[in-house]
């Protein structure tokens, strides 16, 4: 991934929080099949390993799993709030004219060994977690016990488990500091008065990464 230095986001928590906060990552491997990418919900395990351990479960029917088995290496891209720049925001607009538009974002790339999982165990505990993770907060959860026990057993044989030792991981956060204050602070009133989530929170993006805060 091309990092230049003012945008390289090397702390680990932020990554991490990234991937909390975005867990359906696409996952990305090489094999017999050629190129696969498949968009896939990842729970993040900061103490499992060094950088952290990544674990999901695929489809028995998708085919990625298989060269999973046999892969030295998969990439998972986690993608966090992004935002069109208007060049019109910038205050070098009005006094050179020598600007272009641009794109905010920030991403986080990890790449690690798969291990592909079969056990019915492992699965119903990632499974669990996972649901928990998305229902916990709903007023009404729903729990995997809520189904038939004979139903959960069928799903689980329909999947496989991927868990995957992150040995690298680079995160990127685009958010304007390459600009100079006034322009980081056209940037952050043109965010504002978009009116909308993403707008919002790359605004509060940019604001945190200025240079100095």
């Amino acid at each position: 991934m091309y990092e230049p230095p003012l945008h390289k986001q090397d702390d680990l928590t932020a990554e991490h929080a990234l991937i909390r906060e975005n867990p359906l990552g696409l996952l990305i491997s090489h094999g017999p099949s050629g190129l696969l990418a498949n968009a896939i919900p990842f729970l993040i395990f900061p103490e499992a390993s060094k950088f952290g351990t990544l674990r999901a479960h695929v489809a028995r029917a998708n085919p990625q799993w298989k060269d999973l088995q046999v892969a030295d290496e998969a990439l998972i891209v986690f993608q966090g709030v992004d935002h069109y720049i208007s060049p019109s925001w910038y205050e070098t607009k009005r006094e050179t004219g020598k600007v272009v538009p641009t794109w905010n974002y920030l991403i986080v790339q990890a790449r690690g060994r798969p291990r592909v999982i079969e056990d019915a165990g492992w699965l119903r505990t990632q499974i669990e977690a996972l649901t928990v993770k998305k229902e916990g907060d709903r007023a009404a959860p729903w729990a995997v016990s809520d189904a038939p026990d004979d139903f959960v057993a069928a799903q689980i044989r329909a999947i496989v488990g991927v868990e995957i030792e992150i040995a690298d991981i680079r995160g990127k956060w685009k958010a304007s500091q390459n600009r100079k204050a006034e322009d980081r602070a056209g940037v952050d009133a043109g965010l504002l008065a978009d009116d909308d989530e993403a707008a919002a929170k790359m605004a509060e993006v940019v604001a945190a990464a200025a240079p100095g805060s």
